[in-house]
């Protein structure tokens, strides 16, 4: 159990304001009137206390208080113009920010949970005691605003009004960080004092770019607080470990579902996007997936989306299940962006009319951002997230530099895009029937199959696995990603695994609205498959298919093949929606090819996550006995038809 608000609160230790009258005399000595009047505005004491204390640790020479209005986004943004933060690019509304060149991604070996030894922290984080986080903390925010301005702004993460939103304060030097701030989430400046009183809390985050030298990166931190649901992050600018809102507070959020709100809520790395189905119907999916496995191109493969990274999901009075996004845009990579796979994003990205931030890919002569996959002609030359670029450029090791960064980002307002949904607004949230895992898997599992019942779809989610990728810098290699969230999933694996269980098999669910729990797969290869080729079998707009194919699953309007690790489509089914969808033939055989199980690579990889989770504490048995069963009836498989199953010996 999570013990919130006990213990000593780092940010009032070192600040030493306690009470409201001392937080005004604070705001009195920094700020001028415009910004005292705006400040003052604001009734709620903690909320005052802790920009006071932020103010009195960081020191800023001066201090704006953002109210989300279009002049005080204008003022963000030529400040970030004015630093050199950011720079014009040829395309209006259009900004380049460069990140430190061994800062291109999340640094999660410098991300730490602040934790007692008897705190319960997952093991695939860092921890650190809170007095030695403590003395960090003074030593190197103390005065980090020094001839600086702050930036104070109040967002909240999910529409005003709903009942998982959370509100959060972003305190910053960083004009960037503020400006993509205001992209990606809900300025709540007016509506920030009900929405804390409503919900009981709301997230504090403070961040200084310091001085932004590459010499002082090894000591940048990012630090989590989550006893008073505070982050600290210094000497870094990378959105992923600055722009704390994000995940920073996702992990707060994710602790609020599995402490506070057992079994009712959930907050998750998923897209919410919707797939039409018959009568225009259309149905509600969200879906997890690693960095690179294909999220994106999911949540945008829907009729209409409402986001791409992050759902907070509970069980409404009606018993169906809702879904928010807690952001209001997107910070994507762009790699492999191109107008054959992302046609609605590149009309963003490349024709006039939006505000967009671009981070870390090339700025060609005529300052154009140019990006590794975009499928169109390369410059020979330009300016990347390393300096002066040329075709042929290497590192100190002899090492090829790329074009762009593979965790090259463009960050834009979710409307922006003409698929974005306005139900993305609505408090009430989207009720979400299919939710789907998916992972970077070259020889396993098919393209899509369905849980048959809720606990079986919990194990799918807890046993995805991919390639690390370059979202987090000193990661490597093929690596378990359970539900795709496992780097925020601040306390116990098990306790997050209890509450996935305890959720989804929620007798509050009603049955019209059960769930359909499935795994997606996008990357088997032809190697995989008894071919010669590292190929993948299928296409990027396939996708279209496995996710309609699913919404006539969620509807009951379609048969399928049942095994021991879910149910699978029959080919008629399949042929007739890749010529309905996306006007494409379907052949036998690559459908054989697709769905055929391969029973020594699933049973071992059954085997590898039994071993893998044997290792965890307090990992609910229901993991182990839904692995066991279905190990045990693939074995029966195979000793009836081998140890390759076609689909059609399944059917007869």
């Amino acid at each position: 159990m999570l013990k919130t608000g006990s213990d000593m609160d780092i940010i009032n230790e070192l600040g030493k304001v306690d009470s409201e009258e001392n937080a005004k005399t604070v705001f009195r000595q920094y700020m001028d009137d415009e910004q005292l009047t705006r400040i003052l505005k604001i009734k709620h004491p903690e909320v005052l206390k802790r920009i006071a204390n932020s103010i009195v640790l960081c020191n800023p020479s001066e201090i704006f208080v953002n109210t989300g209005s279009s002049e005080d986004q204008r003022f963000i943004k030529n400040l970030a113009l004015t630093k050199k933060e950011e720079e014009s690019l040829a395309m209006k509304g259009h900004t380049i920010h460069y990140d430190l060149a061994g800062e291109q991604g999340r640094i999660i070996d410098r991300t730490y949970y602040i934790a007692h030894p008897e705190d319960q922290v997952s093991s695939l984080a860092n921890r650190m005691d809170r007095p030695t986080a403590l003395e960090q903390v003074k030593s190197n925010m103390t005065d980090i605003m020094k001839n600086m301005t702050m930036i104070i702004g109040f967002y909240i993460r999910g529409p005003v009004g709903s009942p998982v939103s959370n509100p959060a304060l972003e305190i910053t030097s960083s004009t960037y960080v503020s400006h993509s701030a205001e992209l990606l989430y809900r300025n709540a400046y007016s509506d920030f004092d009900k929405e804390v009183y409503d919900r009981g809390h709301f997230f504090t985050n403070v961040h200084s770019e310091g001085l932004n030298r590459t010499e002082d990166l090894p000591d940048a931190r990012v630090f989590m607080d989550r006893k008073f649901k505070t982050t600290y992050s210094w000497k870094c600018t990378y959105a992923g470990n600055t722009l704390l809102l994000k995940k920073g507070n996702h992990r707060f959020a994710v602790d609020k579902a599995v402490y506070e709100n057992l079994g009712n809520e959930l907050s998750e790395h998923m897209f919410i996007t919707g797939i039409p189905g018959s009568n225009d119907r259309l149905t509600w999916f969200a879906g997890a997936a690693p960095s690179g496995c294909g999220k994106t191109t999911t949540a945008m493969a829907g009729q209409v989306f409402i986001g791409d990274d992050l759902a907070q999901m509970w069980i409404a009075d009606d018993g169906s299940i809702r879904s928010i996004n807690p952001e209001n845009g997107i910070f994507g990579i762009v790699e492999d962006v191109n107008l054959e796979g992302d046609p609605l994003l590149m009309k963003v990205l490349r024709q006039p009319g939006h505000e967009v931030i671009w981070s870390n890919v090339l700025i060609d002569e005529n300052k154009v951002p140019q990006w590794v996959g975009n499928k169109e002609p390369l410059p020979d030359k330009g300016f990347n997230f390393q300096g002066d670029w040329y075709k042929g450029k290497t590192d100190g090791n002899g090492k090829p530099i790329p074009l762009s960064h593979p965790n090259s980002r463009c960050t834009l307002r979710s409307e922006s895009l003409d698929n974005y949904s306005p139900e993305a607004q609505n408090p009430e949230g989207a009720l979400t029937r299919v939710f789907t895992y998916s992972g970077r898997d070259a020889d396993t599992m098919p393209p899509v199959w369905v849980a048959q019942n809720s606990n079986a779809g919990v194990v799918i989610g807890a046993c995805i696995v991919s390639a690390a990728t370059a979202t987090e810098v000193g990661a490597f290699g093929v690596k378990r990603s359970p539900w795709a969230n496992a780097p925020f999933i601040p306390g116990s694996l098990g306790d997050y695994m209890d509450a996935q269980f305890k959720f989804f098999g929620n007798k509050k669910i009603k049955a019209q609205y059960k769930p359909v729990l499935a795994g997606l797969n996008y990357f088997l290869t032809d190697k995989a498959r008894g071919g010669d080729s590292p190929k993948l079998i299928g296409e990027k707009r396939d996708v279209k298919v496995w996710l309609a194919w699913l919404e006539r699953y969620a509807h009951d309007e379609i048969e399928y093949i049942s095994t021991p690790i879910g149910n699978l489509p029959k080919y008629d089914d399949l042929k007739s929606l890749f010529k309905q969808i996306i006007d494409k033939d379907y052949p036998k055989e690559l459908y054989i090819k697709q769905f055929s199980l391969y029973l020594d690579n699933i049973i071992k990889r059954i085997e590898l996550q039994q071993e893998a989770y044997a290792k965890e504490e307090d990992i609910p048995q229901t993991l182990f006995d839904v692995l066991a069963d279905q190990r045990k009836a693939l074995l029966a498989l195979m000793d009836t038809h081998g140890s390759i199953v076609l689909p059609d010996d399944l059917i007869s």
